[in-house]
């Protein structure tokens, strides 16, 4: 069981972290089967930090990386979910900053759901 009772979810599209994730991702593809969106995507991932290496190409300090639940275009723009069961919690610091690091970086804000 993960640290905030969610139960992972198995489905034939995939593992999700939680039902509300799933729900999401049902809903998203009936939205893309409707034409109302495209290129549905899940976990992509987005480099925030490259790795870092010392003088002799040894890495001192892994990439930072963001990776989103749902990528998917909508009226020709990129649109990047996360879901989230509640704000706050441990994980959810890491998370904001992420999200920052994506406006930063990629000029890609991030959706709550």
């Amino acid at each position: 069981m993960s640290k905030y009772k969610n139960k992972k979810i198995k489905t034939p599209d995939g593992t999700f972290d939680s039902k509300k994730e799933f729900r999401r991702w049902q809903e998203l593809k009936l939205m893309e089967a409707e034409g109302k969106i495209k290129n549905l995507k899940r976990q992509v991932e987005f480099d925030l930090i490259p790795a870092q290496k010392n003088e002799i190409g040894k890495v001192i300090e892994r990439k930072c990386s963001y990776k989103a639940d749902f990528v998917y275009e909508f009226m020709d723009e990129m649109v990047v979910e996360d879901v989230k069961g509640f704000k706050g919690g441990a994980g959810y610091g890491v998370f904001v900053i992420k999200r920052k690091l994506m406006l930063w970086i990629h000029k890609i804000k991030v959706v709550e759901i």
